[in-house]
């Protein structure tokens, strides 16, 4: 087949809606990068320039680091992900297996159940949750911020569809060598099971790292603000919000989870094939 016939119309119109996309995608990202070295003067000033006129260079990064204490906030940030996340896989991947392998009297609307609970938002249960915390004293902790997230109907729905997919045979043959379903499910399902592990743990890390909306309703404390949070602190009433410590501090935040795609990226799109989620 020569390179005309594989390369048409159809197939340039699909490259430039994907160019279109992924441009709009990392425009973001590229305008907050160049913000955080451009001078004040040049935010306002109303015109578009591709590149700072003024190189700042890193005032703006010392700006930051000297304003508001972002490494304390990476730390709780990290806490909170890896604590909900911890939490998370060892409720859902159970839950999941049992959904998938196990025929039992109500399976069928326990799924249906949980596949609801996917459509309720946190804003939801968020004042009986707060209410809860306050009554046992114990807002303004970690536990506070990751207590509302740590079952995942999504982790649930997830795994199920990478079990389902897995050999019945060879759970027979465990069990006929007497392994104990404990077992069976840790040391031979969950491992086949790892580039879907590591796609829900993107998704989960980055939901968890630029979630704004339960931290501020329980936290009070600077030293336990997440990365979010963490960044209304360059909020000025008086003279507004310093736009160029504000995208270098958003720059930083936002880094460590890009590190982290770049890293899980063959896992993650190899983990979204396994459970058919498009």
């Amino acid at each position: 087949m020569s390179l005309q016939k594989r390369f048409g119309p159809k197939e340039a119109l699909s490259h430039l809606v994907l160019l279109a996309l992924a441009f709009a995608t990392l425009f973001p990202f590229y305008w907050m990068l160049v913000t955080s070295m451009r001078p004040p003067s040049e935010v306002f000033d109303g015109t578009f320039t591709w590149l700072p006129e003024t190189f700042t260079g890193l005032e703006h990064y010392r700006t930051a680091f000297s304003r508001a204490p972002l490494l304390q906030f990476m730390f709780n940030g990290v806490v909170v992900c890896l604590g909900v996340l911890a939490v998370q896989l060892l409720t859902a991947i159970p839950c999941a297996y049992a959904l998938a392998k196990f025929e039992f009297r109500g399976s069928g609307l326990l799924f249906g159940t949980m596949i609801l609970v996917l459509t309720v938002p946190i804003q939801v249960p968020a004042l009986p949750l707060f209410l809860g915390l306050a009554e046992f004293d114990l807002l303004d902790t970690y536990f506070a911020m990751m207590l509302p997230f740590f079952l995942s109907a999504f982790a649930i729905y997830l795994f199920r569809q990478v079990f389902r997919s897995f050999p019945d045979e060879i759970i027979q043959a465990a069990r006929i060598d007497g392994i104990s379903e404990w077992e069976i499910l840790w040391r031979i399902v969950v491992p086949a099971a790892k580039p879907a592990i590591a796609a829900f743990a993107v998704f989960s890390i980055t939901a968890h790292w630029n979630d704004l909306y339960w931290p501020l309703i329980v936290v009070t404390s600077t030293d336990l603000a997440p990365p979010p949070l963490g960044m209304m602190y360059f909020a000025d009433n008086e003279s507004g919000a310093n736009f160029g410590a504000l995208m270098a501090s958003a720059t930083i935040l936002t880094a460590p989870l890009i590190v982290l795609y770049l890293f899980a990226q063959r896992h993650f799109v190899t983990g979204i094939t396994m459970t058919g989620v498009k």
